[in-house]
Formats: structure tokens, sequence, C-alpha cells
């Protein structure tokens, strides 16, 4: 089905992203980046040149100013993901632009804005959100990283843990406890940055994919964080700031499956049309070729759904409960899709030199972070039914 999401400045954008691509995203480097399990520093201060990143930067700071329109993104989740750099770059690009810069774009002051911003969008500044911890995960109310004021500023203590971006970045945008209780009104987020006395984030978490991308524990122990630090500069909004950024998350990981499936699509229909049993293509017996279509057909209404939700995130009409119903419906379908590819290539979907294998493993924590698939229905139905 033809997708009509897209204008000539998004396909010449694509053609950029490719260029990109094609010079810095060869097999050499996706596998260097899996053996040392992050991306080097040199690609992402090249992907900031070509505007690869910092495209949820407003344009005074040096961005793209493309904040509310995620088409942008969509292209380059697209393409990293067909180069087989879903696990890798575009997991990295995707944390710096759609978890770090907004909430320091949309929320944080002019000081803030100025000092961190500009460096986002070149690459040489990057950054990570930290919400989850040992004992609190999808519930946001039960973390109990403590912020305690000082004079001039925090001390900051506790740990958080599967941080993406959390060994790499330079600054991490921290949900921690300024307040008594679990009121909405107890939480704010803080800016921690690398070299802090006491901020260790050098524990890196050892994961089944997404092995081109790093994941780390943090632990904080009696940290000095300056006021000035403090998104927004007033205590107390830190649960609001994550609620109204949490519809963009959940919208970037329903466009990374939409994407990924996509890819799965293509892969597949590749390697059945070229693998031989019984003397004919894999891809001309029945049942292979229903499967094939039951892919295309449920992709073409994964993107229908995404496209839909980009359009709405644009108008800024993107709600909480919308933005959970694509981010679960799309992972559950982007994981039969995955399982379809990886049974369709036979013996080789196991194998990891093949992009299915890997994608595969890849794609099974869409279904978990970002808010599990369980809370994001608990969420749908809450409004759906009216009820807490």
């Amino acid at each position: 089905m033809q997708r009509d999401i897209y204008d000539e400045d998004h396909e010449a954008f694509r053609a950029v992203v490719k260029e990109f691509i094609r010079r810095y995203v060869t097999p050499e480097k996706r596998k260097q980046w899996d053996d040392d399990g992050q991306v080097d520093r040199e690609t992402m201060l090249a992907a900031g040149e070509h505007g690869i990143i910092g495209l949820s930067v407003p344009e005074e700071f040096g961005g793209a100013g493309m904040l509310m329109d995620y088409r942008f993104r969509s292209v380059v989740n697209e393409e990293l993901v067909r180069a087989g750099a879903g696990s890798s770059l575009a997991g990295a690009v995707g944390i710096q632009d759609d978890l770090a810069v907004p909430y320091i774009a949309h929320f944080g002051t002019d000081a803030q804005q100025q000092k961190w911003l500009p460096r986002m969008a070149t690459g040489e500044i990057l950054g990570a959100l930290a919400m989850t911890e040992p004992g609190a995960g999808s519930d946001l109310r039960g973390v109990a990283t403590t912020a305690k004021k000082v004079d001039g500023g925090y001390r900051v203590n506790g740990a958080k843990t599967f941080i993406s971006s959390g060994r790499t970045a330079d600054i991490i945008v921290t949900f921690v406890k300024t307040g008594e209780g679990n009121r909405p009104d107890a939480f704010s987020l803080i800016l921690l940055e690398d070299g802090m006395e006491g901020f260790d984030h050098s524990k890196t978490l050892h994961k089944m994919g997404f092995q081109g991308h790093d994941t780390a524990e943090l632990s904080f122990a009696d940290v000095f964080v300056p006021e000035e630090n403090l998104i927004g500069g007033v205590e107390g909004q830190g649960f609001v700031q994550l609620m109204k950024n949490l519809p963009l998350e959940r919208l970037s990981i329903g466009a990374v499956a939409a994407a990924l499936s996509q890819a799965a699509l293509e892969w597949t229909l590749d390697y059945t049309s070229t693998r031989d049993a019984f003397g004919r293509p894999i891809g001309d017996f029945q049942n292979s070729r229903f499967r094939l279509a039951d892919m295309a057909t449920t992709v073409d209404v994964m993107w229908s759904y995404v496209d839909r939700a980009m359009r709405l995130y644009a108008q800024g009409e993107l709600s909480a409960d919308e933005a959970a119903k694509v981010k679960f419906w799309c992972t559950e379908r982007e994981w039969e899709i995955l399982d379809m590819g990886v049974q369709l290539h036979g013996g080789y979907g196991y194998i990891t030199e093949y992009p299915i294998a890997r994608a595969f493993l890849d794609a099974r924590v869409h279904r978990i972070y970002g808010g599990t698939n369980e809370v994001m229905r608990e969420i749908v139905a809450r409004a759906v039914t009216g009820r807490k």
C-alpha cells in the first residue's frame, strides 16, 4: 500500500541518510559496534554533521527543529534498520533525539537549552534518560532515588538500571524524588553529568539482543548536582514532564517496530525467492506464499496506524492511551512477523550472520521497554472503561 505521509523534503532527506549509511554504516563498522557494545564517537559526530541526529533540537540551537514532526526521524529509522544497524546506531540516535533532547527542549530553562542543545545537535554531547530502578520498573511512583536539597544544589543517592546509552552518555536526564510520599509533585527531573563525584555509570549489562548499543546500571553515592541542573528550574514537575513526553517515546517504539517489520518482510521475500527446496524456490510453496501475504498485509496496517499517530503527534493530539495502543499493538505484530521470517528462513533464520536472526533477538525488548505491553494495556483499559 502506498504511503502518503512523506513529501519531497522527506525523500530528499532519505537520500542524505542513504549516503550517510553508504559511507559510515559498513559491515566492518556494524561488527565493531557489536564487539564493543556501543557506537563509536566518531560515527555519532558524523551523524551530527549529516543531520542524522539533532532533528529534535530547535533551529535556534543548531538542530532541524523537528521536535513535533516525527516523519524525518521515521525516515532515519527505516533506513538504518534496513541497513542492519537497528541494534546499534538506530538505537543510539533514538535515545538522543527521542528521549534525551525533548526533555531539555520542551522543559529546560533558557540556560539549560543554551548550554546543552547546540552540542547535542552535533553529537558532541550524548544524552540518556534514567527512570527504571532495580526495584521499580513501569511503576514510576515506586522509584527510590532521592535528590535532597542542600546549599547550591542537591545530593543524589540511589541507583538506576536498564539505562540505554547509560555508559556512553555525557548527561543523564534522571527521575528522582525531591519530596515526600508518592504524589506526582514529589518527583523531579535532574541532569547528572559524566565525571560528577560519586556518579558511576560504568557497569555494562549484557543483553540477548541490541549487542551494538550499550545498556548500563547507574549508581549515585551522595552526588552533588548544582541547582541549575534541575530540569525547568522548579521542583515537583518531573512526573508531569515524563507524562507529557512518554507518548513520543511510545510512538518511536511503534515506528521502529514497523520499520523492522518492513525490513523483515524484504529480507524474507529475497531469501524465499532464491532458496530452493524440492526443485523450486521456497517462496513458490503455498504455505510460504500465504505467510508472505500475511506479513505484507500486517506491515501495511502497521504503517497506516503509525502514520496516523505521527500526524496526531505533529498536531499535539496524540494522547497517552493512543500512544500506548500504538506501542503495544505494533510490537506484538512485529514479533509475529519476525517469527514468521525466521521460520521461512529455515536453519539460516537461527544464524546471527543473517539479519533476520539479529532482528528477532533485538525486537524482544520492544514489548518490555518504554513501559511493558501489559502496562500499555492497562493504560488503554482505563481510558476505555473510565475506571482506574
